[in-house]
């Protein structure tokens, strides 16, 4: 019976660690489908990502949009300043479990530097904010 108890915490502790490491692999390929999309300017592929409102905020001009509007706004600012490259150059996260990620966006006529931020909605990580200034 000691031995059953034994067992079972174990057992208790390595599921913890295997969900907790699941949350963070979660928020890793959000993140990393969000890079790919942006590098590609896929408006489409970065809106899968989208919480169902989103706030979007392009060189000061910031306003909240349902996914479909948002997906249109991207698809706008991608086709006027289509990418060159792009990639994530920080990630960090908060207690509240709100994540985010910093990175470079170059397009032929400049540069803007890109905020993302996730959180978790029920079970998965979506995106709540997105900026380019």
């Amino acid at each position: 019976m000691k031995n059953l108890k034994r067992w079972l915490a174990m057992a208790v502790v390595l599921m913890g660690i295997l969900v907790g490491a699941g949350q963070v692999a979660a928020q890793s390929d959000i993140m990393g489908g969000v890079q790919s999309a942006i590098k590609a300017g896929s408006s489409r592929d970065l809106a899968r990502y989208f919480n169902s409102k989103v706030e979007v905020s392009i060189n000061g001009d910031n306003a909240s949009y349902s996914q479909s509007q948002a997906e249109m706004v991207l698809r706008n600012f991608f086709g006027k300043n289509a990418p060159v490259s792009f990639s994530f150059e920080h990630q960090g996260g908060s207690e509240d479990g709100q994540k985010y990620a910093i990175g470079k966006y170059t397009h032929k006529g400049g540069r803007y530097n890109v905020v993302v931020r996730v959180k978790r909605y029920g079970d998965a990580y979506k995106i709540d904010t997105i900026e380019f200034k």
